[in-house]
């Protein structure tokens, strides 16, 4: 787990003096040289205040086809590999839970977990066969504990699958609509992710655009935590 002793280091690997990449009127955007995450300086966050009334805007509902659609990406290659009686969590499940229904109707009971909407601690007491984080990752202060948390709560054979917009070639990262959102913090490419999986020594499937699925090994420990 890495100590954030500055801002120059990377939230997920902990590697000192990430590069300057881009900066405008308000943040800086800085890469790290080891597992190539992209962060914004720890300085230049939101509140949380601030952060959660940006959220409370936020429209998202199940009974919106176009929103099931769009989660769909991350819904429809985790479903196929699941197991019969495969349970699980949405972590960071925001105002209007979705995915969670979705699993649910499909046979899937899936709980939820967000820090400002459905804060609820003994999600983290138990273990799941899979866990989603939709749209999740770029807002994490703490990447690497945050995800780690996650990956302990993961059966050894179960899924992990993420979804967020992947940094784009590096001419195109001025332009990039992903990183105007002031609560967009963490940006991911496909080699970030599988230095991730590489850590974790886990098998990783980039099954649609924006989508990832990392599988824990069945000789992996979960932590003695309580199975549901």
């Amino acid at each position: 787990m890495p100590v954030r002793t500055d801002i120059m280091t990377c939230p997920l690997c902990g590697t000192t003096g990430a590069i300057t990449i881009y900066k405008d009127e308000s943040r800086e955007y800085r890469q790290c040289s080891a597992c190539r995450l992209v962060f914004v300086p720890s300085n230049l966050f939101l509140s949380f205040e601030n952060e959660k009334e940006r959220y409370d805007y936020h429209q998202n509902s199940p009974d919106d086809p176009e929103y099931r659609g769009f989660l769909g990406r991350l819904f429809a290659p985790l479903l196929e590999r699941l197991e019969p009686g495969s349970r699980g969590l949405d972590f960071g499940s925001g105002p209007g839970p979705t995915l969670s229904i979705m699993f649910s109707e499909a046979g899937f009971p899936t709980e939820i977990y967000d820090c400002f909407y459905a804060e609820a601690p003994e999600a983290f007491e138990r273990i799941y066969d899979f866990i989603t984080a939709s749209e999740v990752v770029e807002h994490m202060r703490e990447p690497c504990i945050e995800l780690d948390r996650l990956w302990s709560i993961l059966k050894p054979g179960g899924w992990l699958g993420i979804m967020t917009c992947l940094l784009p070639a590096e001419q195109l990262f001025k332009e990039w609509h992903y990183k105007n959102d002031d609560t967009h913090i963490c940006f991911f490419s496909r080699p970030t992710f599988e230095w991730l999986a590489t850590r974790w020594r886990a098998e990783i499937v980039f099954p649609d655009r924006d989508v990832v699925l990392f599988r824990k090994r069945m000789n992996m420990k979960h932590g003695g935590k309580v199975s549901i």
